[in-house]
């Protein structure tokens, strides 16, 4: 394993038909955590996203890149980045979506927790959080979706759903990633559910999730299933603490 600095931190960013807003989204990281890597984790995007990629590398080589087989999830694809930082010994990892929805600016306050708490979530759900641009029908299943979490899994946390995360990678290492079987957006909650049962000390800063404008989204029916499996097994996993 890598030896690295105290303190390292490495962004993922988890790709699909993103090049488009990647320029935008590297120089606001950089603004943001220019001490911190960039991993992007790419499922052969048609757009050409990884090879924007192979080219930006030729001018900031702290920029990574995997490229997978095709399109195998959200889920697998946020596996493949812990596992990347846990080999590579970082202390950090921030997740956050490659389309300009979750701010990079947040960077610095979910940081700021990391002396207190092993997961820091940016929530739309606490107060100063919220949603800009996303339909009516987009924020219902929303909050539909973490109130049903609470509910079944008894969390208090506002948002188990959101993304935009930073993870104490030495709590990633106590768990046994390839065992977690979701591959879309149920992942999250899956991971945040062994991270609970591992004694995580979890808190929530607020974000503003934009919806994004280039590209289209890729939630989808099966990923809707995928959120509720999660949530099923969570629950068992609560029960079984």
């Amino acid at each position: 394993m890598t030896t690295r600095p105290a303190g390292s931190s490495l962004v993922l960013v988890c790709t699909y038909n993103e090049r488009d807003n990647l320029p935008k989204l590297f120089q606001a990281i950089r603004q943001a955590a220019n001490d911190s890597d960039i991993l992007v984790v790419d499922d052969r995007s048609p757009d050409g996203t990884a090879a924007w990629v192979r080219e930006y590398q030729t001018t900031d080589p702290r920029v990574k890149l995997i490229e997978r087989s095709g399109k195998l999830g959200l889920g697998t694809a946020i596996r493949t980045g812990m596992l990347y930082a846990i080999e590579h010994g970082y202390d950090w990892l921030i997740n956050l979506d490659g389309d300009l929805s979750h701010d990079p600016a947040v960077i610095p306050k979910l940081l700021a927790k990391n002396d207190a708490y092993d997961l820091v979530i940016g929530s739309r759900y606490v107060p100063g959080g919220g949603l800009e641009g996303c339909s009516w029908r987009r924020i219902a299943v929303s909050r539909f979706a973490n109130l049903l979490a609470r509910w079944m899994v008894g969390w208090s946390i506002r948002d188990c759903s959101s993304a935009y995360r930073l993870y104490r990678v030495a709590l990633l290492k106590k768990l046994d990633l390839n065992s977690l079987k979701e591959t879309g957006y149920g992942f999250l909650e899956e991971v945040l559910a062994h991270l609970l049962k591992a004694g995580a000390r979890v808190t929530e800063v607020p974000i503003v999730y934009q919806e994004r404008r280039l590209g289209q989204s890729k939630i989808s029916l099966q990923e809707a299933r995928s959120a509720f499996n999660a949530l099923v097994k969570a629950a068992k996993i609560h029960r079984s603490k």
